[in-house]
């Protein structure tokens, strides 16, 4: 099992300080205070350190903690910031570089989870890979199809590397989003889909419709833009399952990366074992692990779980 954080050359994020179901974080020039159920130690910094440091702490509200609501509530201003700004990302000197636009919403996030770095380096080195041995074949550029793709990030490391890239969320307001970290990009090309994830899938399967890159990145619940329901628990082996239709047999990689409280590694790894298994074969790659944050203090604040394949 492999345990992941983002690059320390990327120099637009940093987490300093973590604790008390809290996390003191650093966009580009601005910080900012929000809860993280998962700090379960003491903070290092002493409390009127955190609100010298930061312009900004996230409230819950009186839904927090609640299906649907769990993130809600309000920004209290400590310092003066605006409420959009824009970092950039250039972890490695070999992976990829963009530009997101941030923003205080109304459910605690910002516009990114910095815990992905990770992911987006490896989308965009096999994707580059996939790119230049097309390239020499004189074969169709890769598609990749990024699902549930927030604002996009994803989807900028395979664009940037080549690729012909699809963007599928279900929420119109952060494909919007999306699209303004792509002009900020100085990128172009990508496919925008508002619909549900798994009938989408569904369609492209039925239509023999197959992709040498594929990313997900599903949340514990939500819902379509036709109110469809989504639920982790029932609906995530169906949707791999129905991935391993459009997945291109070979020269082509997943990446799988979930966040909902009690999942392991482990599982995600077997999951994925089980859906895609009509697709392995002994050159097959499979790898599968944690991504980490890590405060000033040493303190390893874990956030996600993903497993990868290559094929």
């Amino acid at each position: 099992m492999n345990i992941e954080q983002p690059s320390a050359q990327w120099k637009d994020y940093e987490l300093l300080d973590s604790g008390a179901f809290s996390k003191l974080e650093r966009f580009g020039k601005y910080v900012t205070i929000r809860p993280e159920p998962k700090a379960l130690w003491d903070k290092s910094l002493p409390d009127a350190e955190w609100k010298r440091l930061a312009q900004t702490e996230f409230k819950p509200g009186a839904g927090f903690g609640k299906a649907g609501k769990e993130d809600s509530g309000t920004w209290a201003m400590l310092g003066k910031m605006p409420e959009q700004w824009v970092i950039k990302y250039d972890g490695t000197p070999q992976g990829p570089k963009f530009n997101l636009r941030l923003g205080l919403t109304s459910f605690k996030h910002v516009g990114v989870f910095p815990e992905q770095a990770p992911n987006w380096e490896f989308i965009y080195s096999n994707t580059s890979r996939l790119v230049k041995e097309a390239a020499a074949a004189k074969k169709p550029v890769p598609k990749v199809l990024n699902l549930f793709a927030y604002t996009g990030a994803a989807s900028l490391a395979a664009r940037v590397a080549g690729a012909d890239v699809t963007h599928l969320d279900s929420v119109r307001q952060v494909v919007t989003w999306a699209k303004g970290n792509m002009e900020l990009s100085r990128s172009n090309d990508i496919r925008w889909v508002v619909e549900d994830a798994l009938k989408f899938v569904k369609r492209e399967a039925r239509r023999g419709n197959t992709y040498q890159g594929l990313i997900l990145d599903p949340p514990a619940y939500g819902h379509g833009p036709n109110g469809e329901k989504w639920k982790l628990d029932e609906c995530l082996f169906e949707m791999l399952r129905e991935c391993s239709a459009i997945l291109s047999p070979k020269d082509s990689f997943m990446v799988l990366n979930l966040y909902s409280n009690g999942y392991s590694a482990v599982l995600a790894d077997t999951v994925v074992r089980r859906a895609f298994s009509g697709l392995l074969s002994e050159g097959s790659l499979l790898s599968y692990g944690e991504l980490v944050l890590r405060d000033r203090f040493d303190k390893a604040l874990p956030l996600s779980v993903f497993s990868r394949l290559v094929l």
